[in-house]
């Protein structure tokens, strides 16, 4: 099976339940993540553009509608609060998914907030999704800005709490600072090489030795504008050549998956921050297609417990130590 840590799977619940579908798993994605054999994930609360102007209010809209998504499909999900819940979900025939918060522009400067997202459930978070915001600086702000005072507390917070800290989306001087004020394995649930792409999402090999000597794992992200600079190159094998530097640089202890796919997202909001309305990489488009991965680590002479360990082990054993 394959553990996807990254997806954006409660935006779109949002989107179609505000036009009256119920069941839009069920409906939508299903059979693309029986395909794929992907069997669970981190299913994350992003603030997707433009209802990114009012964070707060969108991020409620998020958890009204999962919440009721949830409920309705007890039958497939089994939410993970604990670590032990994932060994329970697969005995059950269920899929281990995650809550994780992509972004906490809606806590305002509030970190005490987190204490409320805990007891709902979410045991994941990235500070910020690319933007500034009262806590910290992603990949677009300014350079020389990192933590605030107010992120500082919520990573620390975090930590006390039994949450995994992301460092995916956060522009290097948080990133750093996120070190600094944790002890604990942290990961980048949906990040890429800098060696190979040379753009502030993807991960710098000192980044990526820092993350493996905490512990933490790195997950391959699809999304095609991270994958090459040359857009002729946004193709499955030059994806899967990040597998291959990052084994070279952190081991294959310390890699997943996290695929970012955003097939089913609305081309207004994948133009808000990608070069074009598509953005997946040739070959591999959509949940469906995971398996095409496999094929190809199979090719490049990938052992089955290598591929376990990417495609699953490596971040259930995170789960089970943070939760």
């Amino acid at each position: 099976m394959i553990f996807d840590a990254h997806a954006d799977i409660w935006t779109d619940v949002t989107v179609e339940r505000q036009k009256g579908m119920k069941d839009v798993f069920k409906t939508k994605h299903m059979e693309k993540f029986k395909k794929g054999n992907i069997g669970g994930g981190i299913f994350v609360i992003w603030i997707d553009p433009p209802y990114d102007t009012d964070p707060t209010k969108r991020t409620l809209e998020i958890i009204e509608h999962m919440s009721a998504e949830i409920l309705e499909n007890k039958d497939i999900f089994h939410i993970i609060k604990y670590g032990s819940d994932i060994d329970i979900a697969l005995s059950e025939n269920k899929m281990p998914v995650l809550i994780g918060m992509e972004g906490l522009s809606g806590l305002g400067h509030n970190s005490n907030l987190i204490y409320a997202l805990y007891m709902f459930g979410v045991r994941h978070a990235m500070l910020t999704w690319n933007e500034t915001n009262e806590l910290a600086t992603g990949k677009d702000g300014d350079p020389s800005r990192g933590l605030t005072e107010d992120g500082v507390k919520t990573v620390k917070l975090m930590e006390q709490l039994g949450m995994i800290v992301d460092v995916s989306h956060a522009n290097d001087k948080t990133f750093w600072e996120i070190l600094e004020n944790t002890t604990k394995p942290i990961i980048a649930s949906h990040s890429n090489c800098r060696a190979i792409c040379n753009v502030p999402r993807n991960l710098s090999d000192k980044q990526l030795k820092a993350i493996a000597n905490r512990g933490g794992v790195v997950g391959l992200n699809a999304f095609a504008d991270i994958v090459d600079i040359d857009p002729k190159k946004r193709d499955i094998q030059h994806l899967a050549n990040h597998i291959d530097h990052m084994v070279k640089v952190i081991g294959i202890d310390h890699i997943g998956f996290g695929f970012d796919f955003d097939d089913y997202l609305d081309p207004a909001t994948m133009l808000a921050f990608a070069e074009g309305e598509d953005a997946n990489t040739i070959g591999f488009e959509n949940a469906s297609k995971a398996q095409n991965m496999i094929k190809i680590l199979r090719e490049r002479n990938y052992s089955d417990e290598d591929i376990e360990k990417i495609s699953y082990k490596n971040f259930f054993r995170i789960m089970k130590e943070i939760l």
